[in-house]
């Protein structure tokens, strides 16, 4: 007697099931994951696309954040920048606003007097003013040396200002401190404004000297200039050493930000304030004790000069020559300023070029490995459909009998 057995058929329907369930549960997952694949081999021959554009995605996404950082670091340096320059435009009016025709002194003018030695010479009938009563300057003379002592530390933490612990205008020296006002700038000043003053000193310099120490930046034939290390600037930034600041924004392009703290305009504006906050500076005529007798020794020198009209020339020849030096200033920090903004659009245009390339990437990335839902939703709902008739087919043969079958 011949047997039926549907074992066979039984384990032909289970594979078939195992397959559809496996199906079933990729596609389900890629419902729930909007991806066609959790791993790169289940991408098939669009691998390649796949890694390629992610790894121009990953540059590009590098290029984009080294720019918006030195765009922030651009962003301080020019804030920095123009703060400093509205106080150097500051201490400009300052200098146009003060009066030449004056000495700008209090008290009483002193005349030269008859010359007791002379008796046959009536010097005091010439009426020449030689000084003044007492030392005390003037109020304009105070506000220029009040405005200029004030802004003076201001204008030291702009050159020192930090983005995190990292000086902007230290170049590729960014943890060095690029200026230190450790008084020796200060203490410089002083001595060459003393010993321009005092003209029967062995040490006596004139005009002209004094205003090349003060616009002179090289010890180069001039031992007495102020240089950088004079004014306090650290050792690298004085001897020229500190590199330029760069970014790079694609594979071939780089983009110089730099700003030091010793360019000629930084430079130049200390100097002058320096100079002006100076408490050597006043008076601007010699001050003798009263009453004057012919012979009597000033008890403060003024600017080198017999007379006081000598006196205020000389005074107002260093003055203007450091008003000079002020407005070459501010020309300096305006290119600084005008080099930082043109960095800055270079940095805008290379990021919105990233940006599109970084869209077009993503709609790469996005058409290789992303799975359209809706078409998996209908072919997960038909899987649904031929999985319950499956099950019930599978049921009835699982109840099929010799009996049955006959």
């Amino acid at each position: 007697m011949t047997g039926v057995s549907t074992m066979g058929q039984a384990y032909d329907q289970i594979e078939r099931l195992k397959h559809v369930q496996l199906k079933m549960t990729s596609l389900t997952t890629q419902l729930t994951t909007g991806k066609k694949s959790q791993s790169f081999s289940g991408l098939g021959t669009d691998v390649l696309f796949s890694k390629r554009a992610r790894a121009d995605f990953k540059s590009v996404e590098t290029y984009i954040n080294n720019i918006k950082k030195s765009d922030t670091r651009i962003d301080l340096t020019l804030q920095a920048l123009k703060e400093f320059r509205a106080q150097a435009a500051n201490l400009q009016d300052f200098i146009v606003n003060f009066s030449q025709e004056s000495a700008h002194q209090k008290g009483d003018i002193i005349y030269q007097a008859d010359d007791p030695l002379t008796p046959t010479i009536d010097e005091s009938l010439d009426q020449i003013p030689i000084g003044y009563s007492t030392s005390e300057p003037d109020i304009d003379f105070k506000s220029i040396q009040s405005f200029s002592t004030n802004v003076f530390d201001f204008m030291v933490d702009l050159v020192n200002r930090q983005d995190g612990d990292r000086y902007l205008f230290g170049g590729a020296d960014s943890l060095t401190k690029p200026l230190e006002t450790n008084g020796i700038m200060d203490a410089a000043i002083s001595t060459a404004i003393v010993n321009w003053k005092s003209e029967l000193s062995p040490t006596n310099i004139t005009t002209e000297q004094l205003i090349a120490d003060l616009t002179g930046r090289s010890s180069t034939g001039n031992p007495d200039a102020i240089t950088d290390t004079v004014v306090g600037y650290s050792a690298n930034l004085s001897a020229g050493n500190v590199g330029d600041v760069f970014v790079r924004v694609d594979d071939n392009s780089e983009i110089n930000y730099t700003s030091l703290a010793n360019n000629q305009g930084f430079r130049d504006i200390l100097v002058a304030v320096s100079y002006l906050k100076n408490e050597n500076l006043s008076p601007m005529a010699d001050a003798y004790n009263t009453p004057y007798t012919h012979g009597d020794m000033p008890v403060a020198d003024g600017a080198p000069g017999a007379t006081v009209d000598e006196m205020k020339d000389n005074f107002f020849a260093v003055f203007n020559a450091l008003g000079q030096m002020v407005n070459n200033a501010l020309d300096e920090i305006d290119t600084e300023i005008r080099n930082l903004e043109i960095a800055r659009v270079r940095l805008d245009e290379a990021k919105t070029a990233h940006q599109s390339q970084k869209a077009l990437l993503l709609n790469i990335i996005s058409d290789v490995e992303d799975a359209d839902t809706t078409e998996i939703a209908v072919t997960l709902n038909a899987l649904q459909v031929t999985l319950d008739a499956s099950y019930r087919v599978t049921a009835r043969l699982q109840e099929l009998s010799l009996v049955n079958f006959i």
